[in-house]
């Protein structure tokens, strides 16, 4: 079994910043992309930010300049850091993982529980 837990949403004014963290644990035995989804009410999930295997990323144009996605191969674990934060960033932000377990050799897809995040003054 697989988990990925999230951390670090919440509330802030625009312009300010957060940095969200989603680490995987469970039957792993690797990880290929590890990426940040949102979704605002009404809307449907978008992709914000992917980072694969090595350093490549990439970013949807809304975030570009503004948001920077790493990861840390030894805990598991994506981050998302973002910066000039705007109210239309206001979403319910899911980490997802492409994840190959011990049962092989599919890698599957794997859902945070997501975190809220707003932008308001």
């Amino acid at each position: 079994q697989v988990q990925l837990v999230e951390s670090g949403g919440g509330l802030v004014q625009p312009g300010g910043s957060l940095r969200l963290s989603c680490e995987a644990s469970g039957n792993i035995f690797s990880i290929d992309a590890m990426g940040w989804y949102r979704q605002a009410p009404g809307n449907q999930r978008e992709l914000v930010a992917r980072i694969f295997g090595g350093s490549t990323t990439n970013y949807s144009r809304s975030v570009k300049e503004r948001f920077t996605i790493s990861r840390d191969n030894t805990k598991n674990t994506v981050y998302l850091q973002m910066n000039s934060l705007k109210p239309e960033d206001t979403a319910v932000y899911y980490c997802n993982a492409k994840i190959v377990t011990s049962q092989g050799p599919r890698a599957y897809d794997y859902w945070g529980q997501g975190t809220q995040v707003t932008v308001s003054s």
